[in-house]
């Protein structure tokens, strides 16, 4: 009999991952306490879903003052979120780091190829400062799965990154230069340079280090200064276990184990069933099987009929009351 990780692993088509999706529903709804009170406040805890319309979502606010764990395994690390002064930072409570790696170096590979190939250049400065984040670890592994050695932490420009992104030219390896948003606005100010042939791939993250820009108008500076085509980006979160990635334009594509579903923002109930509307972000993460694979985020987005979609922000109580302008 396949593994819970092969199975979410293998997964091929729609039929697979509904099957993967009904069963994991049902051990976090039998061994997950929070979650079981959550889906019968909801009145949804002896309720067989039909389709991913009909699962509770938790709201990701629960992470901030709850112990969010699937069954009895011990928890080997615990993620934390960034956050902002003032706001309690999500926890997410990992008990299998080899089912996150596997994930992660899964979808890498599915996107982008080897890492063994790339020389990893990882700009996240701060992050690198405090314990706990799930971004520093994956970088940490891409870095240490690159043959390149000069794949490595740095933390701008006075690291001579330009330097050995043409020593990476030089010895023709492909090259991915990962980065908060604030450390490649800072290098692309600070240095211009010709990077048209250099993945550059932006992970979100201002936190108040300078003036909040919208996505596309920070990929527009960045494509401007660093002659870039386009700039890549990585879609995730400290609560989850996966992430999607886009290559450009700012459409994100999900690995075969996520789906994006979208709700009505005056409604968290309800779950569009159509492509094209705008609407909070709802993620199933069966990776997620030993904490919560269903989560309603704070993110307002757009589904695409190819199954890619956009993160429009965040929306608070305001944005909530106009979202179905948005919609049309």
């Amino acid at each position: 009999m396949p593994s819970i990780q092969d199975t979410i692993y293998n997964i091929k088509t729609e039929q697979d991952f509904w099957e993967a999706a009904l069963k994991i529903f049902n051990y976090q709804l039998e061994n997950n306490r929070l979650y079981k009170e959550f889906a019968t406040l909801l009145g949804k805890e002896s309720v067989q879903p039909g389709s991913v319309y009909e699962i509770p979502y938790l709201p990701v606010e629960f992470f901030r003052n709850h112990k969010i764990v699937t069954g009895e395994k011990p928890v080997e690390m615990v993620f934390e979120s960034s956050g902002t002064t003032g706001v309690t930072p999500g926890r997410h409570y990992v008990s299998d780091l080899k089912l996150y790696e596997r994930g992660f170096l899964k979808t890498f590979r599915l996107f982008y190829g080897d890492p063994r190939n790339y020389l990893v250049i990882a700009l996240l400065p701060s992050y690198t400062e405090r314990e706990g984040s799930s971004l520093v670890y994956m970088a940490d592994k891409l870095i240490k799965e690159s043959r390149h050695p000069l794949s490595g932490f740095y933390k701008g420009k006075s690291d001579g990154i330009h330097g050995i992104i043409k020593k990476g030219q030089e010895d023709g390896a492909r090259i991915l230069l990962l980065g908060v948003s604030f450390a490649l606005l800072d290098l692309a100010e600070d240095s211009p340079s010709d990077l048209s042939d250099v993945i550059i791939m932006e992970t979100g993250g201002m936190k108040g280090r300078r003036k909040e820009l919208t996505r596309s108008e920070l990929h527009s500076l960045l494509k401007e200064k660093l002659n870039a085509k386009s700039i890549h980006s990585e879609y995730g979160m400290t609560e989850l276990m996966s992430q999607a990635y886009s290559a450009g334009n700012g459409i994100f594509y999900s690995p075969p184990w996520m789906k994006i579903v979208l709700r009505d923002p005056q409604d968290p109930l309800c779950i569009y069933s159509e492509a094209g509307k705008t609407g909070g972000i709802n993620i199933i993460d069966l990776a997620n099987v030993n904490s919560c694979s269903f989560i309603a985020t704070g993110d307002l987005g757009r589904l695409h009929e190819d199954g890619g979609f956009e993160v429009l922000g965040r929306f608070d109580n305001s944005d909530i009351r106009g979202c179905n302008l948005l919609a049309e």
